[in-house]
């Protein structure tokens, strides 16, 4: 019997081996190879494998690549500069005082997460820019700094430093203030503890959230093109764009283009893990440690203001900004009551106009986005934690690949595996071409997610099971999936919300006369229509918030009412 369930275990687990290997060759070993390929030989699409290397070395050699290349490394470390000095003193102050309204402001800090890049830099142009929302008001227009590089990094920054700042209050918490007062004891002032103690033990949390900043940077694409083309400011993303887009079209240079991106974003992973091993960062021993939180005493009121002053920028402004540009009747009638309406919500919400089945189509893609990439996150964890041999590191590391390619090396990918001329059968220029792009971009999560919840699973149950007579399939569909059920849920709603207005590669390979949400607002601002486009911004970020937020609302519940499959693993 013992021999038995060894065999079907075993089995089971190459099932699910192969099945993770051929979804993770298709959605995401394909495309990333494809652009290797048409770097190397840039004329593998008619099927000649001549002048290899040519085109690459042309590109690479081209001066517009120092450009592109020099202004992504600018953007990318002026933005964490910016978030860096933003973020650190609000984290510190969150994890070692007492701030007044904390829960507050970490629901206010939450919010540019749910405000996607590109609509956000949209807002502030309809806010700064001459004749907008801030001149009406006080006379006074910063459309210098906005279309600037330094006004750039600042919005960058402002919809990317919420991820240092929650990563470091918690970094800062566990550091605590215990080392520091030791260090005063010995004669420091509080900077100087702070700043000689408490910092550099943070080091850890500093370098990833940073890390994570610059990743999301680079491979950022509205802001850069909604500000930067109006400056001459280009970096390697809108590069790649333009190969794409743009007559005459030059995929081999895009797929170039893209290798340098990947490799800008891998050296950033590289650099941060030689810094991290050059230190011991240990701090916590066998002990519980208490967290006391000291009062601000006179630092109480300008530490609120700061908080409120950095959450009006980062979250009230864009909202309102958007909120008001909906309710517009047209832009050049400004902000008077008498050109406020819902003109422009009732036009968007028309049962035959295009918002609407822009709404529905970024609304179903989203849904097939989280049920595959969920489905094949699932496989792929379970795979790599329960499974045996060599495959496991190459499927663990080639599930985590995506996380190493921008959104607009994947659509790049995407085009040129599923454009060639000799396929018999194609998705391209289907719908089906955008779930596979949104699926490589957001496999990560799904992933992550399952395998965190597997690791703390016995083998013991599906044991027992196969030992009842059930087979290996039937155990994990019985057994392990309803156990990890709850964190795979968690994240198929978090790539719910990312796919669903995903910019980047819907503009670049989504169906002629097919639009998404991201493509309809781009395409009304392209066209003057700026009511609309920002009227169907504030439905989309209501809707891809409120929805994950009902589902989380509705598993909890269940969790608490003891549904089968739905306990915490």
């Amino acid at each position: 019997m013992a021999a038995g369930t060894a065999a079907a275990g075993s089995q089971g687990s190459r099932t699910f081996l192969w099945v993770s290997v051929l979804g993770l060759l298709l959605v995401v070993a394909l495309p990333a190879l494809f652009i290797v390929l048409v770097a190397i030989f840039p004329r593998i699409g008619s099927g000649s494998l001549a002048a290899p290397f040519v085109h690459l070395i042309d590109t690479l050699a081209d001066p517009d690549l120092a450009r592109l290349g020099g202004n992504t490394l600018l953007m990318g470390a002026g933005t964490v500069s910016v978030a860096a000095l933003l973020a650190v003193p609000l984290a510190a102050l969150r994890a070692l005082f007492r701030v007044p309204g904390a829960l507050l402001w970490d629901v206010l800090m939450l919010v540019p997460f749910m405000i996607p890049p590109y609509i956000a830099a949209l807002s502030w142009i309809m806010t700064l820019q001459p004749r907008g929302y801030m001149e009406q008001l006080t006379g006074v227009n910063l459309g210098w700094l906005l279309f600037s590089v330094p006004g750039i990094m600042i919005l960058m920054a402002l919809n990317t430093f919420p991820v240092v700042y929650f990563i470091l209050s918690r970094t800062f918490e566990t550091v605590g203030a215990r080392y520091s007062d030791v260090g005063r004891v010995f004669g420091a002032g509080p900077w100087r503890a702070f700043a000689r103690i408490t910092l550099p033990l943070a080091t850890p949390g500093i370098a990833a959230s940073l890390l994570l900043v610059f990743a999301m940077t680079i491979e950022e694409y509205g802001t850069p093109a909604a500000l930067g083309r109006r400056i001459g400011f280009e970096v390697l993303v809108t590069g790649i764009e333009n190969r794409v887009s743009e007559w005459p079209i030059d995929l081999p240079g895009a797929a170039t283009l893209s290798l340098v991106l990947v490799t800008m974003a891998l050296a950033a992973f590289v650099l941060q893990r030689w810094l991290l091993s050059r230190r011991d960062f240990r701090i916590i021993g066998g002990k519980p440690q208490m967290i006391v939180k000291r009062p601000l005493g006179g630092w109480t009121v300008p530490v609120v203001l700061l908080f409120a002053l950095v959450s009006s920028l980062a979250t009230l402004i864009p909202v309102l900004a958007i909120l008001a540009s909906a309710l517009c009747r047209t832009i050049s009638g400004g902000l008077r009551p008498a050109n406020m309406g819902l003109d422009n919500f009732a036009a968007l919400l028309d049962a035959g106009g295009s918002g609407l089945t822009a709404l529905g189509h970024s609304l179903a893609l989203g849904g097939g986005t989280a049920v595959v990439a969920g489905l094949l996150g699932a496989i792929t964890a379970y795979a790599v934690v329960k499974g045996r041999g060599r495959m496991r590191g190459f499927l663990d590391g080639l599930s985590l690949t995506p996380n190493a390619m921008p959104g607009v090396v994947v659509a790049v990918g995407i085009i040129l595996a599923w454009n060639q001329p000799w396929l018999p059968l194609s998705p391209y220029n289907t719908p089906l071409i955008l779930l596979l792009a949104y699926t490589c971009i957001l496999l990560p999560q799904p992933v992550r997610y399952a395998n965190a919840a597997l690791s703390q699973l016995g083998d013991n149950l599906e044991a027992a099971a196969q030992v009842s007579g059930a087979g290996a399939n039937r155990a994990f569909l019985r057994i392990v999936l309803p156990l990890i059920a709850p964190s795979i849920l968690t994240s198929m709603i978090l790539v719910f919300a990312v796919a669903s207005r995903e910019l980047v590669a819907s503009l670049l390979v989504a169906p002629i006369g097919f639009e998404t949400i991201a493509v309809y607002i781009w395409r009304q601002f392209d066209q003057g229509s700026v009511g609309m486009g920002m009227t169907m911004a504030f439905c989309a970020i209501v809707i891809t918030t409120l929805i994950p937020l009902a589902l989380i609302a509705v598993l909890r519940r269940l969790s608490r009412q003891g549904a089968p499959g739905l306990h915490p693993a």
